[in-house]
């Protein structure tokens, strides 16, 4: 094959492969052929050969000449000229890798998604209507297609280091370069020993704000060395007209232009946030300001968000909003639209890989101003960044599971510090983390004033708060369902107004002990917890359309008069089913069982599951008498006989035979009760009230008015038109008695959302013991208080965020081995070994799945964060060197610490 000459004027490209060793993360010299100079610009993906394989990369910057003596290898072809990396978001990925102690390469795959070569080819050649050669252009964008390397895998991509007798089939220019340039200067180029981010990189929690606006000088547009910043940053006008004349009906949210639509000038609910109007003044100005802003209970916080971000459009910027899931997605987006048009897209998985990639390149294209989206949002390309903002932080989806598990977080902090961006972490609750920075003054607090909040709050009050009420009720602290809840339920539902029922545990029973000792039952074959399954097999549920399952659930769509069973789940039809609980939808008199459990029409009721006819209101009932769980004891369920044989919630297997390993008993108790069951004995307790269920794989997102019971797990809360009359919190234990350092914050946070949805004025009842501090911090809506108060206690006993962890999980012989070769800071503490927290994976590697793993703890103060991060890369770096395949993960400051 003939090759011409090397390019004219800047022959050189620097070029980060995307290579899975640690070692390797630096960056090369590459000799950039004549025909590929005009489209091999910093920023876009090529292909290289590395050690003789053909490897992904971007192309970091173009230079006049390369420090390496020896021969260079030419460019092999450059995959698209779309420049997908930016410098703002290069500076971004050096500084998250430098602060988890990661590779570029890892983070890279985090940032930026798979090319689909088909939407480059619409935003390149224009509307596919508007031009005569439509032909031609479909079949070179299907050659583009078909030409287009796949996406990067995150499969590990062990290459031999190239020997040092070879010819280098490219330089390291990286073992020379200086230390990294600040932020101001461009994009950042990466020692192969040392940090990646930027010189002197501030601790976010540590630095005070430099003034008392908390405001960041925006960043220049270019560098300073002229590198191509502005090119890269500042897309074609034409790239942007010819993607907004593309083919939107595969996509239309992310092909059309900014509309000319009018933005309000003026949000007058944020005036009773203290501040609130100063801050819109500050964002409208172009200004930086950061805040930790406190939801009032009932607020309408989609909108709230989409407000401030309409702000920062009209001011000429663009904004990234980060929500935990698709359901808040969706109704942050809805209010996005409403004020900007189209010009607010949204990012998330489930999108697919053609529309997900179309609404990326919408934004790093300018199209797109606002970006609503989940944790991968925040490395989203945006032109003139303005605002930051996340909700509800201390939702777990915000952890990212793949290395270097960094958390959104983090990240959007950084990103704001670094781009002079606004940032805003919003919540109904208060993470220590945020609490930690506006103690540090990098941000400040957006709260409403105490006389605004009682005005809006609803009663809040936990069973036998005083001795008054002891004295009414002796047992509300004993009994999960207190009289006091009941009569607040019913009066409510008397009344035409929804109740929502919060339960920390799907299922039916999903844990169960010993009933002698109390021993938690544990499964013979893999010690998994034993649990009561609230579904039956897959070869019972699908007899059940032959009527030959007298089972627990028939659960999608069974047949009329077929199902004995437990419960139609779904749109059965009238008649349908002799169990025990028509699930989801049933007409009314269709269940001869126990119960409907969701009636989506007025015409669903529950009815009476002993005699198979419609409820009477008011009618006596007989007294519920709950169904001891004991080994070969049959249970009647809907007039049939059947026994419970309990399942491991972990390999499946049924334990017909169990037998409790410390007294030898082989009766069972129920431990935790689950929402299904929990609804059963709610829709026994309100005859004639139709009972929903919201969690698992069956979220509801909203429902309509009307007396119902809403049995919801958490965090699967649906929203009702006019908010709930009453809400109740039930096993408040759970939440508070797990082994985990977020328990408290984590269980305020959760009932806080749930209370929120109640109306003003409305009764939430925390079934909880009053005199624990996360219970009365919920008592008096005080998510500040509790943040300060679990900041003191981490403080005191050195747990983040008021210090630095990093958690090092593998088997004995690779902890020992990193430990060894990293140069850990003098002031470091070693904790440890001890076992992984409970539901943690293990760490993989060369597909070997560890029998045993143990999790060693490295701590030090936040001011040597930073060397302790440099020290792992470095030590991950000759663990690298040495081919070392043994298990091991390093994690900073994980979520789960154990």
């Amino acid at each position: 094959m003939t090759h011409t000459g090397p390019a004219a004027g800047h022959p050189i490209a620097r070029v980060l492969p995307l290579l899975e060793p640690a070692h390797l993360d630096r960056d090369f010299d590459y000799l950039v052929p004549a025909e590929l100079d005009e489209i091999a610009q910093p920023g876009v993906r090529v292909r290289v050969r590395f050690s003789g394989r053909l490897i992904d990369g971007y192309i970091l910057e173009r230079l006049e000449k390369s420090d390496h003596t020896g021969r260079l290898v030419r460019l092999e072809r450059v995959v698209s000229s779309e420049r997908v990396l930016t410098p703002e978001i290069l500076r971004l990925v050096t500084a998250v890798a430098a602060r988890y102690a990661g590779t570029r390469a890892d983070v890279l795959r985090l940032a930026i998604p798979p090319r689909h070569a088909k939407i480059e080819a619409e935003g390149e050649n224009g509307s596919k209507k508007a031009t005569k050669a439509t032909k031609p252009r479909k079949a070179a964008a299907r050659r583009a297609s078909d030409s287009a390397p796949e996406s990067v895998s995150n499969a590990p991509v062990m290459l031999d280091e190239p020997d040092a007798d070879d010819v280098s089939p490219m330089s390291d220019a990286s073992h020379e370069r200086p230390a990294a340039a600040p932020v101001s200067d461009g994009p950042i180029v990466g020692s192969p020993h040392h940090s990646y981010g930027p010189r002197g990189l501030v601790e976010l929690i540590d630095t005070p704000a430099a003034d008392g606006a908390s405001a960041v000088a925006a960043p220049p547009a270019a560098d300073s060395n002229g590198h191509g910043s502005a090119e890269v940053e500042s897309d074609d006008d034409a790239d942007s007209e010819q993607l907004a004349e593309a083919d939107s009906s595969a996509d239309p949210d992310a092909s059309k232009p900014v509309p000319a639509q009018a933005i309000p000038s003026d949000f007058p609910v944020w005036s009773q946030y203290e501040h609130g109007q100063s801050f819109l003044g500050a964002l409208a100005a172009g200004q930086g300001p950061r805040a930790a802003w406190q939801a009032l209970p009932g607020e309408d916080w989609p909108r709230r968000l989409a407000e401030l971000a309409a702000v920062v459009v009209s001011s000429g910027r663009s904004a990234v909003l980060m929500v935990p899931d698709q359901r808040d997605l969706d109704r942050v987006l809805s209010e996005c639209i409403a004020l900007v048009g189209d010009s607010a897209v949204g990012l998330a998985a489930g999108l697919g890989p053609s529309a997900r990639y179309r609404r990326w390149l919408a934004a790093l294209r300018g199209t797109a101003r606002i970006v609503v989206g989940t944790r991968a949002a925040v490395f989203t390309p945006m032109q003139n960044l303005g605002l930051i903002a996340i909700w509800d932080d201390g939702d777990g989806t915000y952890a990212e599971p793949r290395s270097p598990y960094p958390h959104a977080r983090e990240v959007a902090m950084l990103r704001a510090h670094e781009t002079g961006a606004a940032f805003v972490a919003g919540g109904f609750a208060r993470t220590a983390e945020i609490q930690a920075i506006v103690e540090s003054g990098w941000a400040h607090d957006l709260l409403a004033d105490r006389g605004v909040l009682r005005q809006v709050m609803p009663r809040i009050s936990a069973p036998g708060d005083s001795d008054a009420a002891l004295e009414r009720d002796p047992i509300a602290r004993a009994i999960r369902i207190p009289g006091i809840a009941f009569l607040a339920a019913r009066k409510a539902l008397a009344a035409g107004e929804p109740v929502l029922v919060q339960v920390p545990r799907r299922g039916y029973i999903p844990a169960l002990a010993c009933a002698k000792c109390r021993t938690p039952a544990r499964c013979r074959h893999c010690n998994g917890p034993l649990a009561l399954p609230d579904t039956t097999s897959e070869a019972s549920r699908a007899n059940t359309t032959a009527g030959s399952t007298p089972g627990r659930a028939a659960r999608v769509g069974a047949a009329a008069g077929n199902t004995p069973g437990r419960a139609p789940h779904d749109g059965a039809a009238a008649g349908s089913a002799g169990g025990r609980a028509a699930y989801d939808g049933a007409a009314a008199g269709s269940a001869p069982g126990r119960a409907g459990y969701d009636g989506s029409t007025q015409q669903s009721a529950w009815v009476d599951g002993a005699r198979g006819r419609p409820p009477v209101t008011g009618a006596a009932r007989p007294p519920f008498v709950d169904r001891g769980v004991a080994m070969g004891v049959s249970v009647p369920r809907g007039g049939a006989e059947m026994a419970h044989s309990p399942a491991c919630r972990w390999c499946g297997i049924t334990e017909a035979a169990f037998r409790c390993g410390a007294c030898g008993s082989r009766a069972l108790r129920a431990v935790v009760i689950g929402a299904v069951r929990t609804a059963e004995e709610l829709g026994r307790a309100f005859p004639g009230v139709p009972v929903r269920g919201s969690g698992g794989a069956a979220v509801l997102d909203s429902v309509p008015e009307g007396p119902q019971v809403v049995v919801s797990t958490i965090g699967a809360e649906p929203v009702v038109p006019g908010g709930y009359a009453v809400a109740l919190l039930l096993d408040g234990w759970a939440l508070l008695g797990r082994a985990d350092l977020r328990a408290a914050e984590d269980a305020l946070r959760r009932w806080m959302s749930a209370a929120a949805l109640v109306r003003t004025g409305g009764q939430v009842l925390v079934m909880a013991d009053p005199a624990i501090s996360t219970v009365q911090a919920l008592l008096r809506w005080d998510p500040v208080g509790h943040a300060q108060f679990e900041l003191d206690e981490r403080t005191e006993v050195r747990f983040p965020p008021s210090v630095r962890l990093a958690a090092v999980d593998g088997t004995t012989d690779s902890i020992a081995e990193l430990l060894t070769e990293a140069k850990l800071p003098d002031m470091v503490e070693v904790l440890g070994p001890v076992p992984l927290p409970p539901g943690a994976r293990k760490p993989f590697s060369s597909g070997d799945n560890p029998p045993e793993v143990e999790r060693m703890i490295l701590r030090v103060d936040r001011s040597a964060g930073a060397a302790l991060a440099r020290a792992l890369t470095a030590a991950l770096a000759v663990r690298s060197t040495h081919k070392s395949d043994a298990p091991l993960r390093v994690q900073i400051d994980p979520v789960d610490i154990g």
